[in-house]
């Protein structure tokens, strides 16, 4: 399972939406590593003038790879993280996640970060795994 889900979130969630805000501090408890990353990114990239802040340490151990994998697969995930933090993401390898601003999506950096060649720059065998 992904998310510790309180039953107080999940009585909501049966009757309507829920507020993002509480759907984030579900993430933020249930997946720490996941939140606290995503977290230092965007606070080095808002702190920072560079296009983009990324993560190249692989996790400590596989809980937190597992962490990771979970929150950026998931679209609601992922998109609550971004909206939260104002950022917006992109994931190449089990651990290399960067942070970039929303308006520089177009720019050569997210299209570079996000392109094929990247993909395959970024590989070696010891991610076959992960």
């Amino acid at each position: 399972m992904s998310l510790d889900v309180s039953p107080e979130l999940l009585a909501e969630a049966e009757q309507g939406d829920i507020r993002e805000e509480d759907f984030v501090a579900t993430v933020r408890t249930s997946l720490p590593y996941a939140y606290d990353l995503v977290a230092s990114l965007a606070a080095e990239l808002k702190g920072g003038t560079a296009e983009f802040s990324d993560n190249q340490t692989p996790p400590p151990s596989e809980k937190e790879r597992g962490q990771l994998l979970r929150a950026l697969a998931s679209d609601a995930i992922r998109g609550s993280l971004e909206r939260h933090f104002g950022i917006a993401l992109a994931f190449q390898n089990c651990h290399r996640v960067a942070a970039f601003r929303p308006d520089s999506l177009d720019g050569e950096s997210y299209t570079k970060f996000t392109s094929v060649r990247s993909q395959v720059l970024n590989q070696s065998p010891e991610f076959r795994d992960c």
